[in-house]
């Protein structure tokens, strides 16, 4: 059994598919069934007895502040999280990584998957009957994973948190720090470097129900989870739009998130009634596409 030194939860990312939510607030900052989402998640690691909490923060870091002295974690800042894929938010960690609980600041546990010890390098994930886009994985009889795919059927795929053993983060880490500065490695999930080197860093698989883990992308898939915001969406943007269409905030479906010339968000198109429109977050405003 490992004893869980820490945990790392990252939330530098700008999650611009949260359109226009994330735009104005961190989508870990949301409140999701009456609680924010970064905080449940810290406060399941604390009940389950994880001494230490840091947070990689990027975009609105400002805005997570607060959570030093409300919960005692550490902030730590993420300054590539523009430039960088999320190996950048690991990187800034490397030197505090052992036995460590490694987390997305945007997921949802209807139960606490924490513990005080753990037996195994795991990654959580939840079973896809029928296709799927997500990264598959294709595992031994013992849960070892030996391959994982982008997209699959009826299969188990990434989502949630993992554990590393201190052994596991020392080995990744020093993968990391070789390959950190080669060009094709900035734009890399550090799922897609654990994958490149599945020979030498063994995880096993940790299955859970998908009504225990969740991950919301976009809008629509919050209000499937949790109906307040079919109603009222907690965007001034949105609020802003249904005054400008003399419609409610229900009736704005289907919003889907663009990006500009040099990646970054620009804006959103969305669905009222029998129309689209076009939002541009630069001009403010609102066409029809």
């Amino acid at each position: 059994m490992h004893k869980v030194d820490n945990a790392v939860i990252m939330a530098a990312g700008t999650s611009s598919r949260f359109a226009p939510l994330s735009y104005e607030m961190p989508k870990a900052l949301i409140t999701v069934k009456g609680e924010i989402l970064i905080e449940r998640q810290i406060r399941q690691l604390k009940e389950a007895g994880v001494p230490e909490i840091y947070i990689v923060v990027g975009y609105k870091g400002e805005m997570f502040k607060y959570l030093e002295d409300k919960f005692g974690v550490h902030i730590v800042e993420n300054p590539d999280y523009l430039t960088r894929n999320n190996n950048a938010s690991i990187y800034v960690v490397k030197d505090i990584l052992k036995n460590s609980y490694l987390c997305s600041a945007d997921n949802y546990f209807s139960e606490n998957p924490f513990e005080s010890q753990v037996s195994d390098c795991y990654y959580a994930a939840v079973y896809a009957d029928g296709p799927t886009k997500e990264w598959c994985m294709d595992c031994e009889d013992d849960g070892t994973i030996r391959n994982v795919t982008v997209g699959g059927e009826n299969a188990w795929y990434m989502l949630g948190h993992t554990f590393w053993s201190e052994e596991f983060s020392k080995r990744f880490v020093e993968i990391l720090c070789e390959e950190y500065d080669l060009p094709e490695t900035a734009d890399m999930l550090w799922e897609s470097i654990y994958i490149n080197h599945l020979d030498e860093l063994k995880m096993k698989i940790r299955k859970y129900s998908d009504d225990v883990v969740f991950e919301f992308d976009t809008l629509d898939e919050l209000r499937e989870f949790d109906e307040s915001y079919i109603n009222d969406t907690h965007s001034q943007i949105l609020k802003s739009i249904a005054q400008q269409l003399d419609c409610e905030e229900k009736d704005i479906v289907k919003v889907t998130a663009y990006k500009d010339d040099t990646n970054a968000a620009a804006g959103f198109t969305f669905v009222c009634g029998d129309t689209e429109y076009k939002y541009s977050y630069e001009e403010k405003i609102l066409r029809r596409k």
